[in-house]
This record gives structure tokens, sequence and C-alpha cells, in this order.
């Protein structure tokens, strides 16, 4: 990992100390300030006005003093030396009150002090130059912090503990190998290579890692959708009962229900999840020609979010229809056929559609299973690790592409070498991922992202 000497943003070599507020902006019963870097054992102690170093990882209650000797808060100070810490420097948190006001003033006590105010991620960024993670756990550090649902967490998780990052690792050191037995045949030119030999390069290359890149690829959609969300956009006729599924998704009374058609006007969201899958659920106007000027700007509005919609969901009347038939219900990803419960026995579902009554509750667990499965829900199961950010698909995206140039060129002696370049760059790409090389742009980045304090 290079990380660079400098400026506010920029990592020193562990030459200042930097100070920030860890807890989130707001009134909260628990205040954290975090101090990172040699100074941040001397700034605390100056500003508790104590002459001994606190015991190492033990709370210790404290009072801290403003410049002028009065107490400024009273809590619990922790000294976390270097190296065993989270970025690898001395730590101090002081855990105040939760007061902003208490916790700006302690905040600017540090930088009198000598401190300087930390930048975004910049704890995580140090953490990652003094080798305490991978820049795939930072980003399974924000990953957690963001997490919408429990199974996103549980993903984040598992990212931040490492095991994403080990992956690429391996799969570096497996093409590291590869590229070892294709240079050592270029460095003998004077050697006959058998044939049998490339061939054992190319299937252990195809095998050991296109193969199994390929298979994390299809995951990808998935793996993003389960931290940024989907959309799902409900259409269809009026009064077929949109905004009773919107309600009922969503578990509240968000839209107007009436028998009047043209109720809705415009597009009213939900947000719910789907087996884990944070969903934002729009409901939009009924579709039909009418002379309403308001109303045909809510179709218009119906059929661009239609459009936009990770999945699109027709909804039509079992009682109506001339619901059933609409253009819309050809392009969209799902058919809901609603008020089923009307229709006498016997009377079968049109192909495609599938029944429900969302007055009656019937077939919403269908539903949702079929929506989860659109979202691409099969394809993680217990022991898969998902791809869970664009800048690690697009890593692996052009690994697999220099991976898939190479192939065809360790047929025989003569283009091995152009092999080996191509070899060299997918693993450059797979080094992105964990940070490892020079990617100072990456890391600004990246850490761009992340919140002060973290």
């Amino acid at each position: 990992m290079v990380c660079a000497e400098g400026e506010t943003g920029h990592l020193s070599t562990m030459t200042t100390t930097i100070a920030a507020i860890a807890t989130a902006a707001g009134r909260g019963g628990i205040g954290v300030i975090r101090l990172s870097g040699p100074d941040s054992l001397s700034i605390a102690m100056r500003l508790c006005q104590r002459h001994e170093a606190p015991p190492a990882r033990h709370a210790t209650l404290v009072r801290a003093f403003d410049e002028a000797g009065s107490v400024l808060d009273e809590g619990l100070l922790l000294w976390f030396p270097a190296p065993a810490s989270f970025t690898g420097e001395d730590v101090i948190e002081f855990q105040g009150h939760g007061s902003q006001v208490l916790l700006q003033a302690l905040l600017q006590r540090c930088l009198t002090l000598g401190a300087r105010p930390a930048g975004a991620g910049e704890f995580s960024r140090r953490a990652i130059c003094n080798g305490r993670m991978d820049l795939s756990q930072a980003e399974g550090l924000i990953a957690c912090i963001d997490a919408a649902t429990e199974r996103a967490a549980r993903q984040a998780q598992r990212h931040l503990s490492g095991d994403f990052g080990r992956i690429i690792q391996q799969y570096m050191q497996q093409l590291l190998g590869i590229v070892a037995h294709a240079e050592a045949c270029l460095d003998f030119p004077e050697e006959d290579i058998p044939e049998l030999f490339l061939d054992e390069l190319r299937q252990q290359l195809e095998k050991t890692l296109i193969m199994p890149l390929q298979t994390m690829l299809r995951g990808a959609d998935f793996g993003e959708r389960l931290f940024q969300g989907a959309t799902v956009a409900i259409i269809g006729a009026p009064n077929v009962g949109k905004s009773s599924l919107l309600n009922a998704l969503g578990g509240r009374e968000r839209a107007i229900v009436s028998d009047q058609a043209g109720t809705t006007r415009d597009v009213l969201e939900v947000d719910f999840e789907v087996h884990g899958i944070p969903v934002r659920l729009l409901d939009t106007a009924g579709i039909r020609d009418s002379d309403d000027v308001i109303e045909q700007v809510g179709v218009a509005r119906a059929r661009t979010q239609a459009a936009m919609a990770d999945v699109c969901l027709f909804v039509a009347d079992a009682t109506q229809p001339t619901s059933w038939t609409m253009a819309e219900a050809e392009t969209a990803d799902m058919k809901l056929m609603n008020k089923t419960d009307l229709m006498p026995d016997g009377w079968q579902v049109p192909t495609g559609f599938l029944a429900v009554s969302v007055r009656q509750g019937y077939g919403i667990d269908s539903l949702l299973q079929a929506m989860a499965h659109h979202l691409g829900d099969e394809m993680e199961s217990e022991e898969t690790l998902l791809i869970t950010r664009a800048r690690h698909r697009d890593a692996i995206e052009r690994t697999l592409q220099a991976l898939r140039q190479a192939l065809p060129l360790m047929q025989n002696e003569a283009s091995l070498d152009l092999a080996t370049l191509q070899l060299r760059r997918a693993h450059s790409a797979l080094a992105e991922i964990v940070g490892f090389g020079s990617v100072d742009d990456i890391l600004d980045r990246v850490f761009s992202e992340f919140c002060i304090g973290k």
C-alpha cells in the first residue's frame, strides 16, 4: 500500500495527530471524541490535567478542562497504544455526554493542544496504511454503517472481517504463479516448451480464475441492490388496487384508497424490505386517456417510473377484463391479477398473471417471493460472498477482460510475452480491490464517501 505524505485529505507518515467527533450529529446520551497519532496521549493528558498515563485499554473516569481550567465535561478516557489499535497508531477516545455544544468545545480544545481536524475516513485510511486492514475491509466498514437491512449487514460484516479481501488475494497469488511459469519459459528461449505445458497453464487459468470470477460477477447486481436498494413501480388502470397494494406492502396507509377513478395523481413512495432487500415501492397514477391536464401529467410520470424501475409490477382487476390487456402489461416484469376473491369458483387466472387479493391478503407471500426472485435473490446462499460495490465489479470485469485476452495468447511460445502482459494487467486490477500498489486516487475516491471520525 502506498500512502501519501502531506496535506489535509492525505496521510502523513505518522507525524501528525488527528481528532474528530466519532459519533453521529444530533442529540444523544454519549458522544465520542477520537484522536490518532503520536501526540494523542499527551494531548489527552493535558486535556484532562493528568500527570500519569491511564492504564492501556481500561476505561478511566476523568474530567476534561478548557484553557482556563474550567470543567468542560466528565466521562471515560480510553488509551489504545500503537500498534494494537484501530489505526495502528496511538489512539485516544474520550466518551462524554452527547451534547453537540460540549463535543465541539472538546474537539476545539484538542485542536488547540496540537491535533488537526481529521479528513473524511482518515482514521480508516491510516488503518490501511499501517496494515490493520485492506481497502475492501474499509469499504466493508462503511457498508456496515450504511446497511439498511439485517441481510445487508451480514454481508457487510463478512467484507469487514476480511473474507472478501482474502479471496481476492488468493486469486492474486494464483495469478502470480501462472505468470511466474510463463515468464520462466520466456527466460529460457533456447528450451523447447511442450505444448502440453502451455495447455496445463491455460486450463489452470480458466479453472482457478476465469470460472470463479465469472461466478462472482453474476451476483454483482444483487449484491449492489442489497446495499443501494431497488425500486418497484406499480402500474395499471385506475381502481385496480394499486394504492391498496402499496399500503399493504408498506404496512401503513400511505395512499388514499377510493372507488373514484384518478385519485392518485402523483408518484407516491413507500420503503420496505423484501427478503432483506431494501425496496422503494412506487404507486403511480392509473393509466387511461383523460382530458384532465393534471391526470395526464400523472399518467406520463407513471410511464416514466415504470421504464426506470428495477421491477415494473403491472396490476389488473379480475372483475375488469379491459384492465388485463393494456399495452403496459406486455413489457411489465411481473403481472398481478387482483380481486380474485370476487370471481366465481372454477375461474382461471390468465396465463402469466399471479393471483392475489389485496383485501383478503391472499397471494401476498407468493408476490414477495416472486419479487425477490426478480431482484436476483436466488444468487445468494448462506455461504455466498457477494460483490457489493460498483468499484469491485469494475475491477473484476477488467480482470476477466485481461484474462480472456491472455488465454489464446498462451497457445504458443511466440505470443507468450503478450500473454504475460495481459496477466499482469489482470493482477493490477485485482490489486485495486484490496488497495495494493500505488492507488492514492482510488483511496481518495473511496474515503470521500466516509463520515468524519471513521
